[in-house]
Parts: C-alpha cells; structure tokens; sequence
C-alpha cells in the first residue's frame, strides 16, 4: 500500500506549534512564580513550582534542539 507523505509545511507547524507553547507555558510559570513569590513560600508550595519549571525548561530547549536539527538534515 502506497502511503501518502504529508507536506513538509504541515509537518513542521505541527511540530513546532507545540513546541512554541511549551515556551509560553514556560514563560507564564515564571512570571506566576516571581509574582507570587512570598505566597508560595509561605505556603511551601514554591518547591513543587520550581520543580515544573526545572522540568520544562529543558525539556522544551531539547525539543527546540530536535526540530532544528531535523529541518538542517531536510527531514523536515
């Protein structure tokens, strides 16, 4: 069975539309984290907060990394 490609200007928006809202989940976490800096504190919560956004910054730079590299090879 012939399987149809699908184009690589789809391909790479659904890719990278995600990617980019890790970025802004990212970038809302830190400004609720420094904006509510005492409460969470004071509540012991500001662990758990720290803790999403050590696991999402790396996360999404990898994946950033992983998109790049597949549009230079031309997979993408």
């Amino acid at each position: 069975m012939d399987q149809q490609k699908m184009p690589p200007a789809v391909l790479r928006l659904l890719v990278i539309f995600p990617n980019v809202l890790s970025y802004l989940l990212l970038g809302g976490l830190i400004i609720y984290v420094t904006s509510n800096y005492d409460l969470l504190k004071s509540t012991d919560s500001l662990k758990v907060w720290l803790i999403f956004i050590a696991v999402l910054a790396p996360a999404a730079a990898f994946t950033t990394f992983r998109i790049v590299k597949k549009i230079r090879a031309g997979h993408m």
